[in-house]
C-alpha cells in the first residue's frame, strides 16, 4: 500500500494529483501530516505543495467539469472533514481519466461522497443565515457569533452584505477564530491577536455589558417575550423543533438563552 502525505491545504491536494499523474502511480489513500498510517503501509510519499502545479490541475478541471461541479468541489473543501481528502483526491483523478460527465456518476462512491459532503455544507450555510442573532454595541456595530460544524462563513458573507448593507456588523466564528467585519463599505477578514481581550464571550457570544448598547437588552427581552407568546403549549413538538433548530446552535440564539 502506498500513501501520499500532504499539508492539508487545497493546493497541497491538487499538487498530489499532479504528482500522481507525473509519476504514473495511484496511491491507496491521501493523509494529512500527523495522521496515523494505515496497516500494511509499504511506502509513503510526501507531497511538497507547489502553487504552479495546483493551478495547472485546477485549470484542467475547469475544462472538464461544469461550473456547478467546480462549485461543489470548492464547497466540499469547506467541510474540513478528514474523510473528504481521499474521496476528493480520487474524484479529481477520475475526472482526468474518465473524461466529461463524471460528476453525474453517482454510483461511483467518490463522486457520491464529495457531492453529499458539499450538500451538508450548503445545508449548514442556509441554517447560518437563519440562526445568526445580532447584538448592537455602543458604537453601532452589530455582532453575531457562530460556531458551525463546517467553515461556512465565506459562503454567507455576500448574503449579509447585501441584506444589511446600511449598518456595520461583525460575524465571528468562535470555533475557527476568525470573522468578517463590514464597515458600511467593504468587508474584511479579521482575527484577534489576543482573544482574552475581545469584548464578547466566546462561549455564548454575548457582548460585555460595558460595550452593549443601552437599548439592545430591551430588544432581546422583547424578542424572548414574542418567542414565548407565539408558543402554543398544546401543540409543542420538541422533536420537530430539534430537527428544525438543532441544539448546537442554541447557545448563540437570543430566544433560547
Amino acid at each position: 500500500m502506498m500513501v501520499y502525505i500532504f499539508d492539508g491545504t487545497m493546493d497541497g491536494l491538487l499538487t498530489a494529483v499532479f504528482d500522481a499523474f507525473a509519476m504514473h502511480e495511484q496511491p491507496e489513500t491521501l493523509l494529512t501530516e500527523g495522521e496515523a498510517l494505515p496497516l500494511f503501509c509499504e511506502r509513503t510519499q510526501t507531497v511538497h505543495t507547489d502553487e504552479e502545479k495546483a493551478r495547472r490541475v485546477w485549470t484542467g478541471l475547469e475544462k472538464k467539469l461544469s461550473r456547478e461541479a467546480m462549485k461543489l468541489i470548492s464547497v466540499s473543501w469547506l467541510s474540513e472533514l478528514k474523510e473528504l481528502n481521499g474521496h476528493l483526491f480520487r474524484y479529481i483523478c477520475k475526472v482526468f481519466t474518465a473524461g466529461k460527465g463524471i460528476e453525474r456518476h453517482f454510483a461511483d462512491p467518490d463522486v457520491l461522497a464529495v457531492t453529499n459532503i458539499a450538500r451538508k455544507v450548503l445545508h449548514e450555510q442556509l441554517r447560518m443565515k437563519q440562526f445568526i442573532r445580532f447584538q448592537k454595541a455602543k458604537d453601532g456595530t452589530y455582532l453575531g457569533v457562530v460556531s458551525p460544524d463546517h467553515n461556512v462563513l465565506p459562503l454567507i458573507i455576500d448574503h449579509f452584505q447585501d441584506r444589511f448593507n446600511d449598518q456595520p456588523w461583525l460575524i465571528y466564528d468562535a470555533k475557527r477564530h476568525y470573522g468578517f467585519n463590514y464597515d458600511g463599505k467593504t468587508v474584511i477578514r479579521i482575527t484577534f491577536e489576543d482573544e482574552a481581550a475581545v469584548p464578547f464571550n466566546l462561549a455564548n457570544g454575548k457582548l460585555d455589558e460595558s460595550v452593549l448598547s443601552s437599548d439592545d437588552q430591551l430588544l432581546q427581552d422583547l424578542w424572548r417575550t414574542y418567542f414565548k407568546a407565539i408558543c402554543i403549549r398544546e401543540r409543542m413538538n420538541p422533536r420537530k423543533q430539534l430537527n428544525d433548530m438543532p441544539r448546537r446552535y442554541w447557545k448563540y440564539m437570543t430566544e433560547k438563552n
